[in-house]
C-alpha cells in the first residue's frame, strides 16, 4: 500500500476522476453527476487523493437549499475511493477534510444520502431528527451533520439538492 495525499481537484484531474467514480460504482451514473456538477459550476468542494501521481479517490460537496430556512448547506456526494484502495482509510480522510474545509468556509450543515453506519462515524444522525426532508422520499439513509453548535438548530424544512441530481435518482 502507497501512501496518498490530500489536495483540491485540478482541471488535470478529471479524467481520474471519472476513472475513479466509473470503477468504484456500478453504473457510470455518479460519474456522469460528477461531471455534469462541475460543468454546471455546482461544486463548492472537491477534493481528490492521489498516490503515486494517480488520483486514487474522490469526494464532492455542492451547495443545497433547504426551504424556508436561511441555513448554508452542502451536500456530500458522491464519494469514491479505487476499489483496491478501499477499507484503508482513503474515504474516511477525504471525508474528514472536506468537512473540516466547509466548516471553514462557514456552512452550516451537510447532509448526505448514504449509509447510515458508515457515516454516523463522521457524526452524522438521521436528518428527519432535525426536521429535515429531502425530494427522494428516503428517511434513514438521509443524514446530516451541523458543523457549528447551532448548524442544525433552524435547519427543517425541504432540502433540494441541485438538478443534476436527477441523473442519479431517476
Amino acid at each position: 500500500m502507497s501512501a496518498y495525499r490530500l489536495r483540491p481537484e485540478t482541471e488535470s484531474d478529471v479524467e481520474g476522476v471519472r476513472a475513479v467514480h466509473v470503477v468504484a460504482f456500478p453504473t457510470p451514473l455518479e460519474s456522469r453527476l460528477v461531471d455534469a456538477l462541475r460543468s454546471a459550476g455546482k461544486t463548492i468542494l472537491a477534493l481528490v487523493a492521489e498516490s503515486e501521481e494517480r488520483v486514487v479517490g474522490h469526494v464532492l460537496f455542492t451547495a443545497v437549499a433547504i426551504e424556508g430556512s436561511p441555513k448554508r448547506a452542502l451536500g456530500l456526494a458522491p464519494v469514491a475511493v479505487l476499489p483496491d484502495r478501499q477499507r484503508q482509510g482513503v474515504g474516511t480522510a477525504l471525508i474528514r477534510a472536506g468537512l473540516a474545509r466547509v466548516t471553514a468556509l462557514g456552512y452550516d450543515l451537510v447532509v448526505v444520502l448514504g449509509e447510515p453506519d458508515y457515516y454516523r462515524r463522521f457524526g452524522f444522525a438521521t436528518a428527519s431528527r432535525a426536521g429535515l426532508r429531502n425530494e427522494y422520499g428516503v428517511d434513514g439513509p438521509f443524514m446530516a451533520l451541523g458543523l457549528t453548535p447551532d448548524g442544525l438548530a433552524g435547519a427543517a424544512g425541504l432540502v433540494k439538492y441541485a438538478a443534476e441530481f436527477s441523473l442519479v435518482s431517476s
